[in-house]
């Protein structure tokens, strides 16, 4: 009888700790809203979020993050957008085209171009400027504000849900 129970409290304390380690590395977002369309397609579409990867590395220019809008009430649900502008990089956008530090972007994965103007401006220390793929309905960083570091969740790594969209998620490595 000992060694049942033994049995069974290693199962309970390794399940225990297995779910802990996961809800430390991990966590699902949803897709919500259309700023991503067309590299995230749907409404509903769930990610599986990566809390770890930005603890081994810091993020970069085309990742797709996960992150809390500093615009936004504590508990206000995050959102989802790729990063283009890093920490002292410059950033213009005019001519439906985003200039990083005085070079045109070529984005690939943009549905639409952008049909704003943003004056040159230098990207804070320690945060980022995000913009969502479809440029004309995202509310990102075209409207004046960054995410701080501290602010962001994880980098996309898999759609999971629903399964027409899995894979991995639409992470972008610029050339420089």
């Amino acid at each position: 009888m000992k060694s049942v129970l033994r049995d069974v409290l290693v199962i309970f304390i390794s399940a225990v700790v297995i779910i802990l380690l996961l809800q430390a590395t991990i966590q699902t977002s949803p897709v919500i809203g259309s700023c991503m369309e067309d590299s995230l397609r749907r409404e509903g579409q769930r990610l599986l979020i990566s809390k770890l990867a930005y603890r081994l590395h810091e993020p970069g220019r085309g990742d797709v993050i996960v992150f809390y809008p500093p615009h936004k009430p504590d508990g206000a649900i995050p959102y989802i957008k790729r990063i283009i502008g890093l920490p002292g990089d410059t950033v213009e956008i005019r001519g439906g085209v985003v200039y990083v530090n005085g070079s045109p972007l070529d984005e690939p994965y943009v549905k639409s171009p952008p049909r704003y103007t943003v004056a040159e401006l230098t990207v804070p220390e320690n945060e980022y400027f995000v913009l969502g793929d479809n440029r004309p309905v995202a509310d990102d960083s075209h409207n004046g504000w960054t995410v701080e570091r501290e602010d962001i969740v994880g980098k996309a790594w898999l759609s999971i849900w629903p399964p027409s969209t899995w894979g991995l998620a639409p992470n972008y490595s610029f050339s420089e």
